[in-house]
């Protein structure tokens, strides 16, 4: 049938064809170049945002980890300085049997404390008692007038001063108190080897820099004593005479700003190459130091971005592949339509004489039924492949629900660092009563909610390995006194009443403790946000048995309840009716309490309220303890 068109007008369309296909494929490579592009920078922009919030909050936790341990000798040189041993030692004349045995107890505070040493200094500047006093290398004799903080303390009643000990060799935080009207200081010097190992553990790069910019405790050894600016020449000879730093050169640190990236910086590491990282600070509350953080920014970023130049290229390519294929079939289309059409007039003008065309004719449609089939097929895997883009997509949004139950993690750490807050300084305030077995008390339970915060990050752990949960016998009892120990203190200043029934001393459940414990606590602050609001807020914790061997806790509130349009989606999850919530926390409760082998529920209260009731089973007497 194209018999008739000349052969240059042929080679001509061919010609046009090659060139359109050429041209839109070419077109279709630099809209999928552009398309990942575009993701690339939207995904390193959101990497570096997400990125940051994480770093805050881990800043945030190092400078209360840091000021909890400063604090916890704070109040030592004080409850020294009133001792009457120690102000007759620094007095004139002390008996070398009295010394020795200040000394000795000094080694004990040293010990009990973790003080790196203690040591008491007459007014003259002469150590005359050391917790060292045994050692080697004993601070006893040494003269310490030159010392900053030995003259605060002489002028003000007390000092402090970050140096190098020029017997030891230690870098230290020297605390120091006045003795009373007759004179001479107590020392407390402070070492921080435990904090900057945990650092390096972390693997981000962390320093405390004084308010003159100078490096005092840091995770990589090599910082100690660098500088975040330029010490002038006056202040330096300044530092010699006091030999606060020894022989440091006080050299700059190799940090370089990141032209045009807020907070970036490039970490020089000496022969290896510089590594990009995120630089943040705050400072420390009581204290002119502020503490910074460097946390690496290239696997993060990188991640995300190769993640986003995937996709994009993918999607964009099967776009373009789709707009090709149906253009593709619109103009085969038009093609088939045309020959049909000089096919009929072909065939209405010689019937009889054309019966092999008609023929011919039967043939390619048989031939176009067999393409469409083709096409449908096509389309068939085109869909099954957005399909598993689509999981693909899902994967990546449990990623995203990981990080934020890490961010959840994180409030959930600060609930009991707050309560070891209080136990500290509550201890300090009976210490200095000589109320030593109340502060005992304290000192337990902070040991309690150090154990909580462990088995808190333990879940983190089990959650990202989606480790098997443990069902084993655990104390009814504890679990809702710990729990309501850690939200004691929110409802006293809500001024929210909460009354709890005290289970059977021998009532044991089956289910993992701090998870139950992470429950209750989760139900209980829930409570108090919703009661808070109401005329007569409270909120109550109630305790039965079921049969078929079951224990039922609830929660009840006064607040204004849960309509049935709430209580349907409460337990999903990022469902929340709060401002700043995530709507994480009930959906992980029902999943803690269903792993432990019961269930959680939510309901209105006729009364007024919500009720919030969980089933547990109850262990057998065989297995506990």
């Amino acid at each position: 049938m194209n018999s008739n068109v000349p052969p240059r007008e042929g080679t001509d369309r061919g010609l046009l064809k090659r060139s359109r296909r050429s041209l839109a494929l070419a077109a279709s490579l630099v809209l999928v170049w552009v398309a990942a592009w575009l993701a690339g920078q939207a995904a390193e922009r959101w990497a570096l945002s997400d990125l940051r919030r994480t770093a805050q909050s881990t800043l945030a936790l190092q400078v209360g980890a840091l000021r909890a341990e400063m604090q916890k000798q704070a109040s030592l040189p004080l409850a020294l300085a009133a001792d009457p041993e120690i102000a007759a030692v620094a007095g004139p004349d002390p008996t070398p049997a009295m010394v020795e045995q200040v000394s000795k107890r000094l080694a004990q505070v040293a010990a009990a404390t973790g003080s790196a040493v203690i040591y008491v200094i007459r007014p003259d500047g002469i150590t005359v008692a050391a917790s060292n006093a045994e050692a080697e290398r004993s601070f006893v004799g040494r003269d310490y007038a030159f010392r900053p903080y030995f003259r605060q303390a002489m002028a003000d009643g007390a000092g402090s001063q970050f140096a190098l000990g020029t017997v030891s060799g230690r870098a230290g935080l020297y605390l120091s108190r006045r003795i009373g009207e007759a004179g001479g200081v107590v020392v407390v010097k402070i070492e921080f080897d435990g904090v900057e190992a945990a650092w390096r553990q972390s693997g981000d790069g962390v320093f405390v820099a004084d308010a003159r910019g100078i490096v005092l405790v840091a995770s990589d050894p090599a910082w100690s004593f660098a500088t975040l600016r330029e010490v002038g020449d006056d202040e330096r000879k300044r530092i010699r005479a006091a030999l606060e730093f020894g022989e440091a050169p006080l050299s700059a640190l190799p940090l370089h700003p990141v032209g045009g990236m807020q907070d970036l910086v490039r970490v020089g590491r000496g022969s290896r190459p510089a590594r990009t990282a995120l630089a943040l600070d705050a400072p420390i509350p009581g204290t002119d130091w502020r503490l910074h953080t460097l946390t690496p920014v290239g696997p993060a970023v990188d991640r995300e971005r190769v993640q986003a130049w995937i996709i994009a290229a993918l999607g964009t390519g099967l776009a373009c592949i789709g707009i090709a294929t149906l253009a593709g079939r619109r103009r085969r289309t038009r093609q088939h339509l045309a020959q049909a059409a000089a096919r009929r007039e072909e065939l209405e003008r010689s019937v009889r004489e054309r019966t092999l065309e008609l023929t011919d004719a039967n043939r390619m449609l048989r031939l176009e039924i067999e393409e469409r089939r083709r096409a449908e097929e096509e389309r068939r895997q085109a869909e099954a492949e957005r399909e598993r883009l689509g999981r693909e997509l899902a994967q990546a949004g449990r990623l995203a629900a990981l990080g934020q139950f890490a961010a959840s993690m994180a409030h959930e750490i600060n609930q009991p660092l707050a309560a070891i807050r209080s136990y500290a300084d509550n201890a300090a305030i009976l210490v200095r009563r000589g109320r030593g077995e109340e502060a005992a008390e304290n000192a337990f339970a902070i040991g309690r909610l150090t154990d909580r915060i462990g088995g808190l990050t333990r879940q983190l752990k089990g959650f990202a390995r989606r480790s098997s949960p443990r069902r084993e016998p655990v104390a009814l009892a504890d679990i809702l006194a710990n729990s309501l120990e850690l939200v004691e203190a929110r409802a006293q200043a809500a001024r929210i009443a909460v009354s709890a029934e005290r289970p059977a001393p021998g009532l044991y459940v089956l289910g993992d403790g701090p998870r139950l414990e992470q429950v209750v606590v989760n139900l209980l602050q829930n409570a108090l946000d919703a009661a808070a609001g109401s005329t007569d807020p409270r909120v109550s914790l109630l305790v039965r048995d079921v049969p078929d061997n079951r224990v039922v806790i609830e929660v009840r509130d006064t607040g204004p309840g849960l309509p049935e349009t709430i209580r349907a989606q409460v337990f999903d999850a990022f469902f929340t009716t709060k401002s700043d919530g995530l709507g994480l926390g009930l959906a992980i409760a029902r999943g803690i309490v269903e792993d432990c082998g019961g269930s959680l529920n939510a309901m209105d209260d006729p009364a007024g309220g919500a009720v919030f009731r969980m089933e547990l089973a109850k262990a057998p007497v065989e297995t506990t303890p």
